[in-house]
């Protein structure tokens, strides 16, 4: 027969589990998203754009229902060491997930007036730097199911091919833009859409930073090379 403890306990155990799941479904929900936004580039589709921009409301009421979950957990549980940690984390993380999917509905909104020029084959290359973002955080929000630091670390070390992914796209815009003023406009949004998908990986080494705090209770401080060299005074040189 379970003691009061044990069952308190349990309880804690169960809706600690809840949450995590709720954060993931909530991941899953923004990873698809930014797979619909590059579908609808590629297929220049407005009307289903505006279905992925309408879509990250369920995102954003989802991240209010977890902010909801840890207000209660902290109020009814007061959970110190290493149970504050996963329930902050919780918070943090699903905040990265909001920016996620706000960026996702970005590349959808952009697409929209995209798909009124006349298409440009580097729009192609948006894909990859998707794959790249969309691997990243499916990675990591199996490192944060699980609890595995090594697996999030790992996300937290690779961002630097997105980086470097995204700078080779930057380039290839920028030349596009110098040979013919006529792609200034569609490029331009491209560049708004590849920094969209950038900034995706820097949330995903953000939660891996806080799944590496929860299990080892200390930050993540190791040097991680950037390889996105677009704001570096001398990339034109390059």
């Amino acid at each position: 027969m379970n003691t009061p403890r044990e069952h308190i306990i349990k309880s804690y155990d169960d809706e600690l589990t809840r949450l995590t799941g709720e954060i993931v479904r909530m991941g899953e929900l923004a990873v698809t998203q930014l797979e619909s936004a590059i579908d609808v580039v590629e297929r220049r589709d407005e009307r289903a754009a505006q279905r992925v921009v309408d879509n990250d409301e369920a995102i954003d009421a989802l991240e209010q229902e977890i902010s909801h979950d840890v207000v209660r957990l902290l109020a009814l549980r007061a959970p110190i060491a290493g149970d504050l940690r996963n329930v902050f984390a919780a918070l943090r993380i699903a905040a990265d997930i909001e920016r996620i999917g706000d960026y996702a509905a970005n590349v959808a909104k952009r697409s929209i007036p995209l798909s009124m020029v006349a298409p440009i084959s580097a729009a192609a290359k948006l894909g990859y730097l998707a794959e790249l973002a969309a691997s990243e955080v499916r990675t990591v929000l199996t490192a944060y199911r699980d609890r595995d630091a090594e697996a999030a670390y790992q996300v937290w070390k690779d961002d630097a091919d997105l980086d470097e992914a995204y700078t080779g796209l930057f380039r290839e815009l920028l030349t596009y833009m110098m040979e013919d003023p006529r792609n200034i406009t569609p490029c331009t949004h491209l560049l708004f859409m590849a920094k969209n998908i950038e900034r995706i990986g820097d949330h995903a080494t953000n939660i891996a930073e806080n799944v590496w705090f929860v299990v080892h209770g200390e930050p993540l401080v190791a040097p991680r090379a950037k390889r996105d060299l677009t704001a570096s005074p001398d990339f034109d040189r390059k």
